[in-house]
């Protein structure tokens, strides 16, 4: 599988050429490509066992591939041990030495150098890595006594005060709470940002993935399926498995009507015939009996029954099944009678002008013609 879009060759931190992994009969990475573009915020997306966590492991030399190389800033790195490899890696759970201080636990990797940098160096660096990190003053604290945020700022400081051309991260946000979550991602983004180093970052949560980085991979199954920016991703997918795995989406498949060069018109059900622009240029239905037209809850409109928009070029009746207040924006199950349920997320500024609408509730939901896309149903 090549995806060789992430980045040019000449400027890539990270690259696999047709690289494999095999455990026995199963095969983890199945003959990937790609590349990293130096100094970028590169993330692996996908459910458990489609080969993200053994394509991270690669890169470390935590195992060695099949076939195929592997490269780091230009230079191949197969049989190269890990302690020879200029990366650092950060685990899920941190892996901090609580008998130790933060500084201990931060300096340890320049105390394992050889020749090992003084002690006027390695204070140095330290005080530097506290500075960059914002834990300026919690030298002296034990890793017991810090907060899992603390901690995780810890264990990246450790990771970088070796100066790694490539920053690996195994879902090192996973231990944390939601709230601090996305404290820690802004965090992180940001520190990625002022140091300049490869962060290659392997991850399940596809929010993660969508607001961190500049590049991310979708696998399945030892394969990358699609990789590109998170707005490539998440606007034109190349089927429907990166649709549904990237964002939410509600999928209506049906009969192929009619295709033309930018899309096709699918039968949903009943006489509901749906016209709607290919997810990408590369996309065909041309000789397919059976499309999906795929369309994200919050470009559907939700009107009360008696309401109108001259701008939805669909409308369809339906019944409020639940809903599910979130804050900054309302998700609710309308069931209607030729698509069944659609899920449909309706900002504060609609859920203001409309009023709300609750369970039991008579609706119309609505799209205009470009608000869906056709993908493949593969």
């Amino acid at each position: 599988m090549t995806a060789r879009n992430g980045a040019d060759i000449a400027n890539a931190d990270v690259e696999f050429r047709g690289v494999s992994k095999a455990f026995g009969e199963v095969l983890a990475v199945d003959d990937v490509s790609f590349s990293i573009a130096r100094g970028s915020f590169h993330s692996f997306l996908g459910p458990s066992g489609c080969g993200k966590t053994t394509s991270l492991r690669l890169i470390a030399d935590f195992e060695a591939p099949t076939g195929g190389a592997v490269l780091i800033a230009g230079a191949a790195v197969n049989g190269v041990p890990s302690f020879r490899r200029p990366v650092n890696m950060v685990f899920q759970h941190y892996a901090l030495f609580p008998h130790l201080s933060v500084t201990d636990n931060i300096a340890y990797g320049l105390r394992q150098r050889r020749p090992r940098p003084d002690k006027a160096e390695i204070a140095r660096r330290v005080d530097e890595m506290l500075e960059t990190v914002r834990l300026e003053g919690y030298g002296r604290r034990r890793v017991w006594e810090l907060s899992g945020g603390q901690q995780q700022r810890v264990a990246l400081a450790r990771a970088l005060i070796n100066r790694p051309t490539v920053l690996l991260l195994d879902e090192p946000l996973a231990a944390l709470d939601r709230k601090l979550r996305r404290e820690v991602r802004m965090e992180l983004q940001t520190l990625q940002r002022e140091v300049g180093i490869t962060f290659v970052f392997v991850t399940h949560d596809q929010e993660e993935a969508l607001s961190m980085s500049d590049t991310i991979a979708v696998m399945r199954q030892g394969r990358i399926v699609q990789m590109g920016s998170p707005t490539a991703l998440y606007d034109a997918p190349v089927n429907r498995y990166v649709a549904d795995f990237v964002g939410e989406s509600n999928f209506f498949t049906g009969e192929v009507v009619e295709t033309v060069a930018g899309g096709a018109a699918i039968r949903c059900g009943g006489d509901l015939v749906v016209e709607a622009p290919y997810s990408r240029a590369d996309t065909t239905l041309a000789g397919k009996r059976q499309g999906v037209i795929a369309l994200r809850p919050e470009r559907l409109a939700i009107l009360a029954a008696d309401g109108a928009d001259a701008r939805l070029d669909y409308r369809l009746a339906g019944r409020v099944q639940n809903r599910i207040y979130l804050g900054e924006f309302a998700e609710y199950g309308i069931l209607t009678e030729i698509l069944g349920k659609v899920l449909v997320r309706a900002n504060k500024t609609a859920e203001a002008e409309s009023g709300g609408h609750a369970v039991g509730d008579a609706v119309v939901i609505g799209w205009r013609r470009n608000a869906a896309v056709v993908l493949r149903d593969d």
